[in-house]
């Protein structure tokens, strides 16, 4: 092959769609389920029939300018609960800071209010602590520390979230955690002070949970990727809406990878058609983003709610709600609710005629808007 083919490839939690410009300048579009006993992974998948390549044939090494891609692996993982089991590890008397919150509250008014489920599988409260000006008032003690870490590792935790008091602005104690977390077989450690060092422990400490609950799923998703395209270089869509080098695509900034890139694709599109203003609804599978772009600039945000959890991370602004058309839908005596589990690609939904359970698109058959 003389010019290398580009690829983009967009990677739903029900389907993944690529688009291929072949060396003439041809563009292939094809879509494929995210999950299939067919093949080991759609992305790559994907690539090899953009490229004609049997199934078995490995991807040339110079056949690709690149792959660039969305995908919504952390998204979905976080409005399904899917992450990895977490431990927390935070100042002593802060263990319930995420139960707590910022005292914001959607209705001032409610009799009842809903928080969501907690992301930690279990928290530890750390002895030691500084001061507002980074200075040490009490040592950090390291003797309970190793055995709580200890039995959380044989526990089958598998990530580490660390958040201490004033590490915005001396993070010494958090990286002897960190250190300590390492020494007992811990891989995925996510320290406040790299994941958000900015001041204000709920929306720091929220971050960094999120981000070691992700950063498993997240990691063992890329590497299959890369595994399947060999040295082709890989770059990922973050939640700015700029590309990343998979090896420094992290969790936090991925949570709104593949949203990022409907609303870049929706506002280009509308600029071609001689639109300045527009309203973007992107409905997928598991989730709906919605979002607007008002010709001049996109609207960002450096700090969201997503699944009612906070996320301190530079991002366009886009909501998201978990009802998509493969979310299951529930009946709990009184009403049909919608999610947040999603039918995925495998078994789908009903109608999908693998077994699945009953979900939104099943719903639109049944009413006549789906043949």
């Amino acid at each position: 092959m003389s010019d290398p083919f580009e690829v983009w490839i967009d990677r739903g939690g029900t389907f993944t769609d690529v688009i291929g410009r072949k060396p003439d300048g041809r563009i292939e579009a094809l879509k494929l389920l995210s999950e299939s006993p067919a093949y080991e992974d759609a992305a790559t998948q994907g690539v090899r029939r953009i490229l004609s390549l049997a199934d078995d044939e490995p991807i040339p090494d110079a056949a690709l300018a690149a792959v660039k891609m969305g995908t919504t692996v952390a998204t979905n993982a976080l409005l399904e609960l899917d992450g990895a089991k977490t431990l927390f590890l935070v100042s002593q008397g802060c263990g319930d800071i995420l139960h707590i919150g910022d005292q914001t509250r959607a209705d001032l008014f409610a009799l009842k209010i809903e928080k969501p489920a907690p992301l930690p599988g279990r928290i530890v409260e750390v002895s030691g602590r500084l001061d507002s000006e980074g200075e040490e008032i009490e040592p950090l003690d390291a003797g309970p520390l190793r055995t709580a870490l200890s039995r959380a590792r044989e526990d089958g935790f598998e990530a580490v979230a660390i958040a201490l008091l004033h590490s915005y602005r001396n993070d010494r104690h958090e990286r002897a955690v960190e250190a300590l977390a390492k020494e007992a077989g811990f891989e995925h450690i996510i320290c406040s002070a790299d994941a958000s060092p900015l001041i204000k422990l709920v929306p720091r400490a929220s971050t960094a949970v999120i981000d070691a609950y992700l950063t498993p799923v997240l990691r063992r998703y890329v590497k299959r990727v890369r595994d399947g395209l060999g040295k082709t270089p890989l770059y990922f869509m973050q939640s700015s809406g700029g590309l990343a080098n998979a090896d420094a695509f992290h969790a936090r900034n991925a949570v709104l990878s593949g949203p990022a890139g409907g609303v870049v694709g929706m506002a280009m599109t509308a600029r071609e058609a001689g639109h300045d203003k527009v309203i973007g609804f992107d409905m997928g599978g598991t989730s709906t983003d919605v979002s607007r772009f008002d010709g001049d600039a996109y609207a960002r945000s450096g700090q969201a709610e997503l699944g009612g959890r906070l996320l301190r991370a530079p991002m366009l602004s886009v909501h998201t709600v978990a009802a998509g058309g493969g979310s299951i839908l529930a009946f709990d005596g009184e009403r049909v609710r919608v999610g947040p589990r999603s039918a995925g690609a495998d078994p789908g939904p009903a109608c999908y005629g693998r077994g699945g359970p009953p979900a939104v698109t099943d719903a639109n058959v049944v009413l006549g808007r789906i043949e």
